[in-house]
């Protein structure tokens, strides 16, 4: 039995559901998922790291399926930036595309669609509005009037590789790396400031992480 066929017999499919990863779902899980209303937690650098493979969101979204995107655990994905998985999902489906187009000199198409497979847009709306319908968060993921007042601000004046980009709005998705990050309000309360979390001891926190990174490798020794 397929997973996903599987999860139909438990009744653990629907709009409330959603999957971590779904790298290798069938066409028939995709069209189940999608009729379902079932949601996917895209985790491209943790496939990526892991060697899963590349999740066929455009499929599913275009089935049905609510999609979203997460950074997975550290066990399998070390930098757990959002703005680091956005880049790694808008290049990994143009790839994913391109690698399954046909050359023009073998009859094919060449890779004319591959661009269009994800666009910056497209993966803004999945870290962002998809997130928030695949968690029943209705009043956050969007910029509206009546909306909570969750904002990210970024400032793209200080890094070169945002200076020549033609339209500016891409740049933290597009470009790669950490964009600076002015200010993060959440409902309104400022909670980042300038790249910081005003409270946060950073040496403390790594001094924290360490120590728990050394008693697990003394347990596993």
């Amino acid at each position: 039995m397929k997973p996903v066929h599987f999860c139909q017999g438990v009744d653990w499919l629907g709009e409330d559901v959603w999957f971590a990863h779904l790298v290798k779902p069938d066409a028939d899980e995709i069209a189940l998922l999608g009729a379902t209303g079932t949601g996917i937690a895209h985790c491209p650098q943790s496939n990526g790291r892991l060697g899963s493979g590349i999740a066929p969101v455009r499929a599913l979204e275009a089935a049905g399926a609510k999609v979203s995107i997460g950074v997975d655990g550290a066990a399998s994905n070390e930098a757990a930036d959002m703005l680091s998985e956005t880049h790694a999902a808008w290049l990994m489906q143009r790839a994913k595309a391109g690698e399954a187009a046909l050359a023009h000199h073998r009859g094919g198409k060449g890779e004319d669609g591959a661009a269009g497979a994800a666009t910056v847009e497209d993966v803004v709306r999945w870290g962002t509005a998809g997130g928030a319908s695949l968690l029943g968060l209705p009043a956050i993921g969007t910029l509206a009037v009546g909306q909570a007042a969750d904002i990210a601000v970024y400032r793209l004046d200080r890094d070169p590789r945002y200076f020549g980009l033609l339209d500016p709005a891409v740049g933290p998705v597009a470009s790669g790396g950490a964009a600076h990050l002015a200010t993060l309000l959440v409902g309104g309360r400022e909670i980042v400031k300038e790249g910081k979390l005003p409270g946060l001891d950073i040496a403390q926190l790594g001094a924290q992480a360490r120590a728990a990174v050394r008693k697990l490798l003394s347990c596993a020794a």
